[in-house]
């Protein structure tokens, strides 16, 4: 019972560090008007619904396309999930794309410094050592 109650605080801690890029990334993309629930929700929703599709995809096209059902799930996903930032943040799909791609930067950022602060990293995330 220990470990799950370990296991799900653990996640909570993730979600919330997760969200403070996502959270950056929007105020800065939509002028401020962003709100860090706004992330956490847009973190979760679209983390869930990426897997949705990618596992969806996979399977249904899996036995038509072969391997190359990967890369049109992986493809497919990541539109979705834009598609999740567009909605929660009430943007267009390159304000979505902007997101995305600043919150990654930023992520990149968040991770080198608590590696360097705490010395705790997200496992393998860069090839290199920081």
């Amino acid at each position: 019972m220990a470990n799950i109650l370990f296991t799900l605080v653990g996640l909570l801690i993730l979600w919330v560090i997760i969200s403070i890029p996502v959270y950056l990334s929007a105020k800065a993309i939509t002028g401020g008007e962003a709100r860090f629930g706004q992330a956490m929700g847009a973190t979760l929703g679209g983390t869930i619904v990426y897997w949705i599709v990618n596992f969806g995809v996979t399977l249904f096209l899996g036995s038509v396309l072969g391997a190359s059902a990967g890369i049109w799930a992986l493809i497919l996903a990541f539109i979705a999930w834009l598609a999740v930032y567009r909605a929660a943040f009430d943007t267009s799909w390159i304000g979505a794309v902007g997101i995305a791609v600043l919150a990654f930067v930023l992520f990149l950022i968040l991770d080198a410094a608590l590696g360097a602060v705490f010395n705790v990293s997200y496992p393998d995330l860069f090839p290199f050592p920081v």
